[in-house]
């Protein structure tokens, strides 16, 4: 084995052994240096995997996306005759001559 440095990647084991593959026997000096770990994305997919693994385990079945665009349309309808509501009510405010105040206030105290 010469003395040039030689890069080796290992693992250490559970039990505190050190298990280096590609070096010949013989006696060696071994510096350790941590490598870094998956970066989080993989981290936050195999969470999400997990999920969608125990949703489908217990019968739980995604919405489809016809399914959520329908359920979107109705929310916005609904938002939409609320406003319309509004409307209609500070309309009829004005013609009656109860009209806010600049702040917000209903002018009633």
């Amino acid at each position: 084995m010469t003395n040039s440095p030689i890069v080796v990647e290992g693992v250490v084991k559970g039990d505190g052994t050190l298990e280096l593959k590609g070096l010949p026997a013989g006696r060696v000096q071994v510096t350790i240096q941590s490598i870094p770990g998956p970066t989080q994305p993989d981290r936050f997919w195999n969470v999400m995997e997990s999920i969608w693994s125990d949703l489908k385990t217990n019968g739980r079945i995604p919405r489809s996306k016809e399914a959520i665009d329908a359920e979107i349309e109705v929310l916005r309808e609904d938002a939409e005759k609320e406003m319309q509501e509004v409307e209609r009510l500070e309309e009829d405010c004005f013609q009656n001559g109860n009209r806010p105040e600049k702040n917000g206030s209903s002018g009633t105290s």
